[in-house]
């Protein structure tokens, strides 16, 4: 074509890159290995080639970086527990680097964390003392309500001789239910009762 030395062909799709996995250590000092993905789009391209020299190249490093930058300053639970914003946070910061170089960020997803095989058991062991825990303390109140009803029942039974004397026939045909089983009947208190009186 007349008057052009050079041309350039600029996609202006949106197109995404993963970053490959940065060892990264966290605030409360444990390695972790992450990797994330951003989707960006060229959005001036007549800034994108003038202001820089390789603009999809430099957003890619840009975001290496901040990767590792941003989720060093975190601890490892925020990290596992908080992706979404963290991701938000980065897709800011992103977005306004790349901003002079006709860059918009549009999302940034991290993918995964991996944990040293180690940390892995430990919190494992973790959780499964916290379960054990949380299981004894449920056992414990099953218990103190158990007792409770029983000494609510004992005091109504208490109150009337002839409901013991019920749940004493009560539990003798539970017990007559097995097999093989031999019962001894004692004498009803009341007869011992209407002896002693003589």
């Amino acid at each position: 074509m007349p008057c052009i030395e050079t041309w350039i062909k600029v996609d202006l799709r949106t197109v995404s890159f993963n970053v490959p996995p940065q060892e990264i250590l966290t605030r409360d000092s444990v390695t972790v290995s992450v990797d994330a993905v951003v989707y960006y789009r060229v959005c001036n391209a007549t800034i994108s080639v003038a202001n820089v020299e390789n603009a999809h190249h430099s957003t890619r490093l840009l975001a290496q970086t901040t990767l590792r930058n941003m989720l060093g300053t975190r601890n490892l639970s925020d990290i596992l527990s908080d992706r979404d914003n963290i991701a938000s946070a980065m897709q800011t910061l992103l977005d306004e680097a790349t901003e002079s170089w006709g860059i918009k960020v549009e999302r940034v997803e991290i993918k995964d964390v991996r944990l040293p095989v180690q940390l892995q058991r430990a919190m494992a062991a973790e959780a499964e003392a916290t379960r054990e825990a949380r299981a004894k303390v449920i056992a414990a109140e099953g218990e103190q309500k158990a007792s409770r009803s029983l000494k609510e029942a004992a005091i109504i039974i208490s109150q009337s001789p002839a409901a013991l004397q019920l749940r004493y026939l009560q539990t003798l045909n539970s017990i007559s239910a097995e097999k093989n089983s031999t019962i001894i009947f004692p004498l009803p208190m009341e007869l011992i009762r209407h002896f002693i009186g003589k």
